[in-house]
């Protein structure tokens, strides 16, 4: 930069001895102008100026600072930008993972429908083939009904006949066996106090000596366990009624060594006849 000396030294010879007192008057007349009380006050505000120099600096200083927090907190906002990403990445995975699961359900859904169609298919086969048995079933039980009422019929129609042939031919063998003397050899109904009865298809009144005794006897075309011990309670609920002496009597077309030693055992005084003996 060029002074002021070096200015006037670029003008002529002849100008530059005015120039240089011009510039001196000039300097008088600038130092006669600025009093000392402008330069205290031009000092008053440049301290002033470094006082507010020193505040923008701290605060400056404290921009810096919060802007390190903010830049902290930045960083940790990035951190768990990314770790949100890394859950929300995990998230999507689980969700996909559902997804599938979900149609795979649904599959087995359809599945398990189609299943069910075919099962209740399969059930109204089921009933309708039940309908049909059960209407098979009613027949044959009609028939079977038919046929043990035939049956029954006949073998009621076998029972009597050799009930009948029993109460023409026992007087004699009773005598002769037990000496007992018939009065009254007949089939008829017992009635009982409480309003039931039974019918006893062998019944006799008769004496052996001076005692008076009852024949009780039924006729079975094939004597069995059964029929002993239906016989057995049978006699209980007459002896009951009666209150005298029973003489038990069975009657039969055929009967099995045991089982004939099984009813004389459950049988006290039984008496049983063979229908050729009759």
């Amino acid at each position: 930069m060029q002074t002021y000396s070096d200015i006037i030294e670029s003008f002529p010879q002849q100008m530059q001895l005015p120039m240089l007192k011009l510039m001196d008057r000039l300097r008088e007349e600038t130092l006669d102008t600025v009093k000392r009380s402008d330069f205290e006050e031009l000092k008053g505000v440049l301290t002033a100026l470094g006082e507010r120099i020193s505040d923008l600096a701290l605060a400056h200083k404290n921009s810096e600072k919060r802007l390190t927090r903010v830049e902290v907190t930045l960083q940790e906002l990035a951190e768990a930008q990314r770790n949100s990403e890394k859950r929300l990445t995990r998230v999507e995975v689980t969700l996909q993972e559902l997804a599938e699961a979900q149609n795979r359900t649904e599959q087995r859904v359809e599945e398990l429908a189609e299943a069910q169609n075919r099962t209740e298919q399969r059930v109204e086969e089921l009933a309708e083939a039940q309908r049909n048995t059960e209407k098979t079933l009613r027949t044959v039980v009609k028939e079977q009904k038919k046929i043990r009422k035939d049956f029954g019929g006949l073998s009621d129609s076998i029972g009597y006949g050799l009930e009948d042939r029993a109460i023409k031919g026992l007087p004699a063998l009773l005598s002769r066996d037990l000496g007992l003397k018939i009065e009254t050899l007949d089939r008829r109904f017992i009635e009982y106090p409480d309003g039931g009865d039974d019918e006893i298809n062998i019944y006799g009144e008769g004496l052996i000596g001076e005692e008076m005794v009852y024949i009780i006897g039924e006729s079975k075309s094939q004597l069995g366990k059964r029929d002993v011990d239906r016989f057995t309670k049978f006699l209980a609920r007459v002896s009951n009624h009666l209150g005298a002496r029973l003489i038990p009597l069975l009657v039969t077309y055929s009967v099995r060594p045991e089982v004939e030693q099984y009813a004389r055992e459950q049988i006290k005084e039984l008496s049983l006849y063979m229908s050729f003996e009759i």
